[in-house]
C-alpha cells in the first residue's frame, strides 16, 4: 500500500497497477471492470496528468487474513488536489502469488 501511494503520487499509473492482479475487479459507485488491462485504461483516462492525480493517502488499515495466501485490507483514501479533494473507503482482496501480494478485488467508494 505504501509503494502504491508513491507510485500514485509520483503521477505512474502503470507502476501503481503493480499491485493489482491481471483479473482484478475493480467495482465502485460507477459500475464494475474486469482485468488488469481495463482497469488501467480506465485510471488513465479519470486521471491523464500528475496534476489530476493529485497527492494519494491511505488510512485506518486494517489486515484481515483469509488463509495462508489471502487477506483483506479495508480503509480510508484521501485524494488531495490544486482544485479539490476527494475521498471515500475501499475494501481490498489480496492474493499471495508467485509474484508476491497481488490486489484481486477492489471495492472502492
Amino acid at each position: 500500500m505504501a509503494q502504491q501511494e508513491r507510485d500514485w503520487d509520483a503521477g505512474d499509473i502503470k507502476a501503481f497497477m503493480n499491485g493489482y492482479s491481471d483479473s482484478v475487479c475493480f467495482i465502485s459507485p460507477k459500475g464494475s471492470t474486469c482485468g488488469r488491462a481495463q482497469v488501467t485504461a480506465n485510471y488513465l483516462k479519470s486521471y491523464p496528468d500528475k496534476s489530476a492525480m493529485g497527492d494519494l493517502t491511505f488510512d485506518r488499515l486494517e489486515v484481515l487474513t483469509a488463509g495462508d495466501d489471502h487477506a483483506w485490507c479495508t480503509g480510508r483514501w484521501s485524494l488531495v488536489r490544486a482544485r479539490d479533494t476527494l475521498g471515500g473507503g475501499f475494501s481490498l482482496f489480496w492474493e499471495r502469488g508467485p509474484s508476491g501480494w497481488r490486489i484481486l478485488r477492489d471495492h472502492t467508494y
